[in-house]
């Protein structure tokens, strides 16, 4: 076996039983962790400037040996070195690297939440037996029930969208534009309703009242589709055993 096909197999899914690549999860799980803690305060320190420039160099290193493996990942020959930066997973390696470089870490701090979703690659460290079925059960719940979901999201977004342009006309004066229409279409439909802004004649009340109860409605409806679904494959998994 190659030097580079075994990096390949350390930095990427490999056997179960590969230590070394468990380990190498293990350790970038712990880098993604600790480089996060920073975010969590407003005011810096030596030991925060030292945390994102250490994690930093270890998410730079990670992506080049990802890059330079990358024909073994997409198996399109040298395609593969052009085509890999422009995929998902690596597109949020390079966004959440560039905010620690000191020309952009002033104003680019917000990008450093790109490195929660770099979490999704080293989820293997917890591939416990139990944990993995239900894992797949979820995905495969999602993957059958995906119309049902865009459906959903539609009909939540062009309803948002209804609604704000409805109570903007109905009480301009106290949205004042429709950013601020949407936000309350928004949180009425999710029954949250912070308070920050509210209708005051009784027109626009009788708009949120239907508001709310529409968002009941549609709120609870993704949560059927999962059970449904759930209910669907356990039943499925007691058959064929």
């Amino acid at each position: 076996m190659s030097k580079r096909k075994r990096l390949f197999e350390v930095i990427e899914v490999s056997k179960d039983d590969d230590r070394i690549s468990d380990i190498y999860d293990t350790f970038m799980l712990f880098t993604i962790i600790i480089s996060i803690i920073p975010l969590a305060f407003t005011t810096t320190n030596t030991v925060f400037n030292i945390i994102d420039k250490v994690s930093a160099v270890i998410f730079i290193i990670d992506y080049v040996l990802r890059l330079i493996t990358a024909d073994l990942k997409l198996n399109r020959g040298l395609k593969s070195f052009v085509l890999y930066p422009f995929t998902p997973m690596a597109i949020i390696d390079l966004v959440s690297i560039l905010p620690s470089l000191t020309i952009l870490n002033s104003g680019w701090r917000l990008l450093k939440i790109f490195r929660l979703l770099r979490t999704l690659r080293v989820f293997r460290v917890f591939k416990a037996a139990r944990y993995s079925k239900n894992l797949q059960i979820f995905i495969r719940v999602f993957q059958k029930q995906r119309d049902a979901f865009l459906t959903i999201i539609g009909i939540a977004v062009v309803y948002i969208l209804v609604a704000a342009l409805i109570i903007l006309n109905v009480e301009p004066e106290t949205f004042g534009d429709y950013f601020h229409a949407v936000y309350w279409a928004t949180i009425s439909l999710t029954t949250m309703g912070y308070g920050d802004i509210y209708p005051v004649s009784p027109a626009g009340q009788l708009i949120t009242m239907l508001s709310s109860f529409i968002g009941i409605a549609i709120v609870a409806m993704p949560a059927g589709v999962i059970t449904a679904g759930f209910m669907e494959e356990l039943n499925r998994d007691k058959e064929s055993k």
